[in-house]
């Protein structure tokens, strides 16, 4: 897909999310929000998966550490044709696969998480079988900024400088909220990436509500050998519906009929705006 193409999607994949949180009246929609043009620059023009063949050897694996979020995935997903598409009407509910995180019950989903903090140990993991394989494909591991408070994920860093694993990349969502309230008030991160540069990652900080940053930063990676990349993916929480941008409250909150019907106006005029554009070019 081109830029306006995959700008177009990232809209029509938040309706979609919006959508199935409305119906379960369940999910973490900010995070979701935010993180929609993260994964949908990687699924739809990055990464190397195969819905036919979803354990593929040589896939690219993505890991969502920030497993809460899970929404934009499952959309995501399922638009790819991992799994029926009428599976997301059944999220949150009783017996389902598609529950409010990461489940490897559902074709590509590497691995179950929700946890905080686990996700980069795994994906350390499977970023050193490839190099010791020989094997080409690349880990993308999503986490929260909150999250960073987690210890392991320090634990996980180290490990994936000290093996050289330039296979294994790292995306921050940096959106500056987590459920309690920003993240400098709950536990103060900053100066965040000059952290991870000191334990030997190569960082790279970008506008991650920017699509052509998205794809050119993604890409590129791994720019240094022998280092493993950490996006700095600078969000908007709520991003795509502007009465939710930048909310605390709309971490786990569920849109109401009117606030759906607003939001769902808004993605749609951004989609028909992004066609057009591509039209043009």
């Amino acid at each position: 897909m081109d830029i306006s193409a995959l700008k177009a999607k990232a809209a029509e994949i938040r309706t979609q999310l919006l959508t199935m949180i409305h119906a379960a009246k369940t999910g973490h929609t900010g995070g979701s929000l935010s993180n929609t043009d993260i994964l949908t620059a990687l699924y739809y023009h990055v990464m190397k998966v195969d819905p036919q063949r979803p354990k593929w050897e040589e896939r690219d694996r993505f890991v969502a550490s920030k497993g809460h979020s899970v929404e934009s995935l499952w959309c995501i997903l399922a638009d790819l044709g991992f799994f029926p598409k009428e599976e997301l009407a059944t999220f949150s509910g009783f017996g389902t696969r598609l529950i409010g995180h990461p489940n490897n019950k559902v074709p590509g989903i590497e691995m179950n998480t929700g946890a905080l903090g686990h996700g980069l140990a795994v994906s350390v993991g499977m970023a050193l079988a490839a190099k010791r394989d020989g094997s080409p494909y690349r880990v993308f591991c999503l986490m929260g900024d909150g999250e960073q408070a987690e210890g392991s994920v320090w634990e996980a860093a180290m490990a994936g400088a000290h093996y050289k694993l330039d296979q294994l990349v790292g995306i921050i969502d940096r959106n500056r909220l987590q459920i309690s309230g920003s993240t400098e008030e709950v536990m103060g991160l900053e100066p965040l990436e000059e952290k991870w540069r000191a334990f030997g990652w190569h960082v790279v900080s970008i506008d991650g509500n920017d699509m052509e940053a998205l794809v050119r930063t993604f890409e590129a990676a791994p720019e240094q050998s022998g280092k493993p990349t950490l996006v700095m993916a600078n969000t908007v929480k709520g991003k795509g519906v502007s009465f939710a941008e930048n909310v605390p409250h709309w971490h786990h909150h569920v849109p109401n009929d009117d606030e759906l019907a607003l939001a769902l106006k808004e993605l749609e005029a951004e989609r028909e705006c992004r066609i057009r554009e591509g039209q043009v070019l």
